[in-house]
């Protein structure tokens, strides 16, 4: 399949993904180095909180940078993510969610059937596979935060989804997709990280 694009965010997200939880720092013995430069007094992640979006904080996760990696794909979900004035709960699967899938996020079953294995070969193709990969990933950004326990609201992708208190813990419906934790909570909104994939279409 020639979908280098898609397929390129996705093995670099994997790639750093592995690499991060594998890799060692060696120190450095270079004497001719200098003095170690001391931190700044005032770091601008923490003495101005209310300036941090989510496109700050989205790709620091190392467990949820594939999905970062796709929403950078697409202009509005960036601009959306950048927009102070605009309150979004980001409901981010983890990495191994997202490989584990039968098919991968830009690809669509009725597509195969129709098209057959060529399906995302040439412009066409990719077009086809980029609408896809918007639609997993609309389908995973609720437009409004703070979100109550109970509100049905609609994903980008206009499906609804509300979340509930079980066992000490948020799950998402419909699917029952447990959230493993909240990883952000910043001006516009916040970032859940979700043991599963949300049925995307």
């Amino acid at each position: 399949m020639k979908c280098s694009p898609l397929l390129q965010t996705l093995l670099t997200a994997n790639l750093i993904f592995t690499s991060s939880a594998t890799q060692t720092q060696i120190p450095m013995s270079n004497p001719n180095l200098g003095p170690a430069m001391p931190p700044p007094s005032n770091p601008p992640s923490s003495s101005n909180p209310s300036t941090i979006t989510l496109s700050d904080v989205l790709g620091a996760d190392r467990h949820i940078n594939i999905f970062a990696g796709f929403t950078r794909d697409f202009a509005p979900i960036s601009q959306r993510f950048e927009d102070s004035s605009l309150n979004t709960t980001i409901l981010a699967p983890i990495n191994s969610a997202i490989m584990t899938l039968p098919r991968k996020p830009w690809e669509d079953k009725e597509d195969y059937e129709e098209l057959g294995e060529e399906a995302y070969e040439g412009g066409d193709g990719a077009d086809r596979a980029q609408r896809n990969l918007r639609r997993f990933v609309d389908a995973h950004v609720v437009p409004a935060s703070p979100w109550g326990e109970g509100e049905k609201l609609k994903t980008l992708a206009g499906g609804e989804v509300w979340w509930e208190e079980k066992d000490g813990g948020k799950v998402i419906q419909p699917g029952g997709i447990e959230v493993s934790s909240i990883a952000s909570k910043v001006h516009n909104g916040e970032v859940w990280i979700l043991k599963g994939v949300r049925n995307y279409k």
